[in-house]
């Protein structure tokens, strides 16, 4: 299954692993890289040391592509950019490809690319697409409201919103938001995606650095785990934990967005995911967790992944063979 992202970018399947913050490092993004798809270092929650580090990690583990995800909208504590600081770190150490998001691509995208990389834009909307092509982007990641993590809250479906983007945008789009096996990935190239976008399933691995009691927890979900919850403007889909379910206690009482940024807090992340504390702690999960059940090697899941997609193409040109033509 190549298509023209797979040969732009490299890959042997058409598979990209998301940039998740705190759980997408070097062994993750190496393994998912030397299986044929595109590993993502996760920069949002790494200071400049971490990214270096981990992007000379990835190079000593694969000598296949990888990138690097950097969300544009990003403030120290003391109000200082951290995006330009890690924009250097990028700039210095060149890996192939930068994936940016939440912020507009046209600041960054032209220096990116004088430096020989390939740019990737995070996108929720067909009209965004629009800009990030014309900002010079060299391919979109159509993410719908489905995924994990922050979410655009009254965003489109991936089934809707990755054809619409696909039309407006005469670069490569790849697919992301609630896609889990190869039933979603042979779907989204079906929907015309050149590649899909997984972040759950791949928390969800061996080789992820997320904490034993956030990936258990993902195994254990059932399919209407994961939920919408935050302030306006902040809202994300996480598994159900006693502080999201607070936050959605909070929300349909009417408590205010300052109340719900207080119980939000500035840590529950790095507590669920890193420390594995499911009582305070947030555990990040799109909508399709419920079809995880195992917690299989990247190398593994991946294989499964394309042969359940090849399947499924095949299953369909036999049924729609086995029709009568239509008078």
């Amino acid at each position: 299954m190549l298509t023209d992202l797979t040969s732009t970018l490299g890959l042997s399947v058409p598979i990209v692993q998301g940039g998740m913050a705190w759980v997408s490092g070097s062994r993750l993004a190496s393994a998912v890289s030397q299986a044929g798809g595109l590993g993502v270092l996760g920069a949002a929650t790494m200071d400049p040391r971490e990214l270096r580090r981990h992007i000379h990690a990835v190079r000593q583990r694969t000598e296949r592509p990888f990138a690097v995800n950097l969300p544009l909208i990003l403030l120290r504590a003391d109000g200082a950019d951290r995006v330009e600081e890690l924009a250097h770190v990028i700039l210095a150490e060149r890996p192939p490809v930068v994936i940016t998001g939440a912020g507009s691509p046209a600041k960054w995208t032209s220096t990116f690319k004088e430096a020989g990389l390939l740019v990737g834009h995070v996108v929720p909307s067909a009209r965004l697409a629009q800009k990030s092509h014309a900002a010079g982007v060299d391919f979109v990641v159509a993410e719908s409201n489905e995924a994990g993590g922050h979410v655009r809250p009254h965003g489109l479906a991936t089934l809707s919103l990755v054809p619409q983007v696909v039309d407006a945008v005469p670069i490569p789009v790849v697919a992301a938001g609630g896609i889990t096996d190869g039933r979603g990935v042979a779907a989204a190239l079906a929907l015309g995606a050149s590649a899909v976008q997984l972040g759950t399933r791949f928390v969800a691995t061996q080789e992820c650095e997320a904490h034993a009691a956030f990936k258990q927890s993902l195994v254990a979900a059932g399919s209407e785990d994961a939920v919408l919850y935050g302030p306006e403007g902040k809202i994300s889909r996480g598994l159900a934990t006693p502080a999201v379910q607070h936050m959605v206690e909070l929300a349909r009482e009417g408590a205010s967005a300052e109340d719900l940024r207080a119980a939000r807090g500035i840590d529950r992340a790095r507590l669920g995911c890193v420390e594995g504390s499911i009582e305070e702690g947030i555990l990040p999960s799109g909508s399709g967790v419920g079809l995880v059940r195992e917690l299989p090697t990247v190398a593994a899941l991946m294989d499964e992944l394309m042969a359940t997609a090849r399947g499924q193409v095949e299953a369909i040109s036999e049924r729609l063979g086995a029709r009568a033509p239509i008078a």
